[in-house]
């Protein structure tokens, strides 16, 4: 699959930026594509739940940041969904196309989180790490997607620090993506509205704003909107690993 590549600068002047998204994947038949829509409404969720995809249930939104009520961003989205429908539950999301988060839940209980680079978050101090976080759970992941045999792959894949100046995030994802057998049209959802390239056309999706289909969700959006746009959407990491405070300059020495 291609990737779409904007090709500007990221804030920090290191490598070209990217699009942002997130997907919330639900392992469930379509017979329970109700509760998934429940769920996402009655946390007032904006974004898109795409058809049935095999075995999975996908929502997704070309936004990494604040996009449900009380200031939830993907992955407090995945949490909801996963105690609403007691699934297996995996979040996904990209900022900029420099940081790539994952979190999954089985039956309520949080498994996993990762973070390809915690120093990306907009909020950030400056002595917090770029190594990624995460990826000693490549065994978790690659078992609560059904495959378990791809674990040495995945591991590989989540622990490799990506170079800012030539290599997208969604690249990685993609390859993630792949690998586990999820739906690789995820990483292009930056183009919706319009038809998401190799995934299903926007008119199959069904669009929510602020939890609500059609006139009633664009009425609700007219103020929620911009309140959300204001607001930062919490860390993948809530305390990443940070750099010693004793590290001294051997010049001082």
């Amino acid at each position: 699959m291609d990737v779409p590549r904007p090709g500007s600068v990221t804030p920090g002047g290191i490598g070209p930026d990217g699009y942002s998204y997130g997907a919330v994947l639900v392992r469930a038949d379509a017979r329970r594509l109700g509760e998934l829509t429940r769920a996402l409404s009655g946390i007032r969720f904006t974004g898109w739940i795409a058809p049935p995809q095999g075995e999975w249930l996908v929502a997704i939104t070309p936004t990494a940041g604040v996009v449900a009520a009380h200031k939830r961003g993907i992955f407090e989205v995945g949490e909801v969904v996963a105690r609403d429908t007691r699934a297996t539950v995996v979040a996904l999301r990209v900022l900029r196309d420099r940081q790539l988060g994952i979190a999954a839940w089985r039956i309520r209980e949080e498994l996993l989180r990762y973070c390809s680079d915690p120093s990306r978050e907009p909020n950030a101090d400056r002595d917090v790490l770029a190594d990624p976080v995460g990826a000693e759970y490549a065994a978790v992941l690659a078992g609560l997607v059904g495959r378990p045999l791809a674990e040495d792959q995945l591991s590989a894949l989540l622990a490799d620090p990506l170079d800012p100046f030539s290599v997208f995030e969604s690249e990685r994802l993609a390859a993630i993506l792949r690998l586990l057998g999820l739906p690789e049209w995820i990483v292009a959802t930056g183009s919706l509205p319009r038809d998401i390239p190799t995934g299903p056309r926007a008119a199959s999706l069904t669009r929510l704003r602020a939890g609500a289909p059609g006139v009633r969700g664009r009425v609700r959006n007219i103020v929620i909107r911009r309140f959300r746009a204001s607001r930062v959407a919490p860390a993948v990491i809530e305390d990443p690993p940070r750099e010693s405070g004793m590290d001294i300059d051997p010049w001082l020495l």
